[in-house]
């Protein structure tokens, strides 16, 4: 279905451009212009949602392109923007005409502004920060208007660089204490010979005596001016074609979150992360004003091996391997992800403000992201007397090239079949943290728990709805089921967990509701489209062209699930989901699918009443809300104190409270734990996958969440009549 639908999608655009572009003499205009022009085409034709290109979309796009590319606000000066502004409600009228005089004039200046800010940046830098002076800096900068002067810019960049090397200041200081106190080994003081200028390290083998005070605030002057100095030498290697991908991306963003138009160069590196192999860290991030936000762990990866990082957690510094690290606030988010990336077995130095408002530093040896701990496993649950099973499916995966090679919903019947062997009397599917995948392998999977019927509804622009039905009559497990989500569970995990609560077959227990992504993209080559084209590559547009909804009628988009059993975690209060996205798709509702409420539980709205006064009661799941409602006050802290005692304040009784929420992490369920048998056997030869077990075995059984499932399947009462007929069936 969605081979035939992106084939008929493509005839169509690449008919009409026919006609279009022929007509056209692009001889004489530049790639941007025709590139301007076939991403509004595309947009236009194949979108699910086309936009009208008015002066609000003008408007719009104004606004998001000034503040992606100074998002805090120490570039432009108030007049730039008085004069950016001529042009404020005419954007629009420029794209439809392939006039790019805006872009042209915003670059022009912007590489006017990012040259006196290299001489700004010194001047402020050589003089000393006052750390006994009591002044603040807002952090969020929406709410700072643009400068009005270059004595007003001047000193924003001084607020800005006093709290950027504030926290070197402390480090360094606290490496001085423990270098008078003997507590350090020799490579970790700071020492400094008063006869050579200060270096990066600021360590001198010749002398023995501690930084003072002062040399101390030098040092960390000095630290700041290296990490901008390569920041500028970063931004001076790239090119306008660079930028102007930014302003289409810019244009492309207004649709929705998920549509993204790729360069050559980039298309090139998405083909590579869709293969299920690519090198860096095993993180996607997203564009934030103070760095570069984590938003989902890629299971196998490096973050999600080394577990210190969480999603949430914002990097605003990258170094490599030892080397001063560069300052990415303000980067461009493509820009700070080539720092990030890099060859298999080299080190990245992360600094990292965790979500709490600690600052960290991480390093990671960058690795090929493998899929292996991408597929599903499962685990025996022993509680009592009795025994229960758990899956785990970090994704809903796929070979696009052999659907038969190796797939979720293959390897989750596999995994079904060897708990039955094993004699689990109820059944855990855990998708939290899943981000989706593929559509056929979401009906496949459903239909192992249900007789048949439809799974989710889909609908195309313009067009009636598609029904994706199971239609095998075999219930591969028909015994009780819960499946865990959380607000990272997104997609292809939100039409399962949809169609299981629709059809009452599982309870569900996780956050308030899941991500809330019912959109499908596809990717369009555009060079497929223009039959004659002398500008080489054109890369590639990620087009939302679908969008999913449940059986119910109701959209999943923005709304996602929303659970039986509601439980908080830390990320309960915090934007995470596609409401925190830019330009998502409303919600909507269609007619709902013909489909029967599966009868065989003969207390499910007990037993879900059942659980949530449990949980309502339960002290873990009180600590971890009180955490979460921290969390959300540290996040929501945005005026930041530039005095060093009051910083240092602040800083300790962070560092108190995140140590009280610590006990979170050592909790104890008393449930036991095991591999399957079949993977036992494997443990003779695999010492590797022996420790990963016994990581992942020792994490659930500090799980409250799984817990409470194991709960839920001990209340849930199968209707003894009905799952006789079936299984006699079967």
């Amino acid at each position: 279905m969605k081979k035939n639908f992106i084939y008929a999608l493509l005839l169509t655009l690449v008919a009409v451009a026919s006609c279009s572009f022929t007509n056209k003499s692009f001889e004489n205009d530049d790639k941007d212009k025709l590139l301007l022009d076939l991403i509004t085409y595309v947009l236009e034709k194949g979108h699910y949602e086309p936009k009208d290109i008015d002066d609000d979309f003008s408007v719009s796009v104004f606004e998001d392109f000034i503040d992606i590319i100074d998002p805090t606000k120490r570039y432009f000066l108030e007049e730039d923007i008085l004069e950016f502004e001529q042009y404020k409600f005419q954007i629009d009228d420029q794209i439809k005409n392939t006039d790019i005089s805006f872009f042209n004039l915003v670059y022009d200046r912007l590489m006017k502004r990012m040259n006196d800010a290299k001489e700004l940046y010194k001047d402020v830098l050589a003089e000393p920060f006052d750390y006994n002076k009591k002044e603040t800096i807002n952090i969020n900068y929406d709410e700072e208007s643009f400068a009005t002067s270059k004595k007003e810019l001047k000193e924003r960049w001084r607020k800005q660089l006093k709290y950027a090397t504030l926290g070197t200041y402390d480090a360094k200081l606290d490496i001085n204490t423990s270098a008078k106190s003997g507590g350090a080994s020799g490579g970790d003081i700071a020492m400094v010979d008063t006869k050579r200028p200060l270096d990066s390290n600021y360590k001198n083998s010749s002398s023995d005596r501690p930084l003072t005070i002062v040399e101390v605030e030098v040092a960390a002057r000095e630290s700041t001016k290296k990490t901008l100095d390569e920041f500028f030498d970063f931004v001076d290697d790239l090119e306008r074609k660079d930028w102007f991908v930014q302003y289409i991306n810019t244009i492309v963003d207004e649709f929705d979150p998920h549509t993204y138009y790729f360069a050559p160069d980039d298309k090139d590196k998405f083909d590579m992360s869709m293969s299920g192999k690519f090198e860096g860290i095993g993180a996607r991030l997203q564009k934030k004003p103070e760095g570069a936000k984590i938003v989902e762990i890629i299971s196998g990866g490096p973050v999600w091996r080394d577990q210190r990082l969480d999603v949430g957690d914002e990097i605003i510094k990258v170094g490599q391997n030892g080397e001063e690290p560069i300052d990415i606030v303000g980067m461009r988010l493509d820009d700070a992800i080539k720092l990030i990336k890099g060859p298999e077995g080299t080190v990245v130095d992360l600094t990292v403000r965790k979500v709490d408002g600690s600052v960290e530093i991480v390093s990671l040896t960058r690795d090929v992201v493998e899929l292996e701990e991408s597929y599903a496993k499962s685990a025996n649950i022993i509680k009592d007397n009795q025994k229960f099973g758990l899956i785990n499916l970090p994704k809903f995966y796929v070979d696009f090239n052999d659907y038969s090679e190796r797939n979720a919903a293959s390897d989750v019947a596999k995994e079904v079949e060897r708990l039955k062997e094993e004699g689990v009397e109820g059944l855990i599917l855990d998708l939290r943290d899943n981000g989706g995948g593929s559509l056929k392998t979401v009906v496949e999977m459903a239909g192992l728990f249900i007789k048949d019927g439809p799974i989710v509804q889909v609908r195309s622009s313009g067009k009636g709805k598609d029904v994706y039905d199971d239609k095998d009559e075999r219930i591969q497990w028909d015994g009780p089921l819960v499946i865990l989500v959380n607000e990272l569970s997104a997609s292809a995990s939100e039409i399962l967990a949809a169609a299981m609560q629709d059809y009452k077959r599982a309870v569900v227990i996780g956050s308030k509701q899941t991500f809330g992504k019912g959109t499908v993209q596809n990717v369009i080559p555009l060079d497929n489209i223009v039959r004659s084209n002398e500008h080489g590559d054109l890369g590639a547009i990620k087009l939302t062209t679908q969008k999913f909804y449940r059986i119910n009628g109701g959209s999943t988009q923005l709304e996602g699930v929303k659970s039986d059993v509601v439980v908080p975690d830390k990320y309960s209060y915090i934007d995470l989901g596609e409401r925190d996205q830019s330009n998502p798709l409303k919600w909507d509702k269609i007619s709902p699918a013909d489909y029967e409420i599966w009868d065989g539980y003969i207390d499910y709205e007990q037993t879900i009443a059942n659980s949530n006064k449990r949980m309502a009661a339960n002290a873990q799941i009180k600590m971890i809300e009180e955490n979460a409602q921290w969390l959300k006050k540290e996040q929501d802290e945005t005026i930041i104190s530039l005095k060093y005692d009051v910083y240092k304040e602040e800083e300790k009784k962070d560092k108190e409270r995140s140590d009280y929420f610590k006990s979170i992490s050592e909790y104890d369920s008393h449930l036991t734990f095991t591999s399957l048998k079949y993977e036992k056997e494997l443990f003779t030869q695999d010492s590797v996958l022996r420790e990963k077990r016994d990581r992942w075995h020792k994490n659930l059984a500090k799980d409250v969440y799984v817990e409470e499932a194991v709960n839920v399947l001990q209340d849930l009462k199968i209707n003894n009549i009905k799952h006789g007929k079936l299984a006699i069936k079967d």
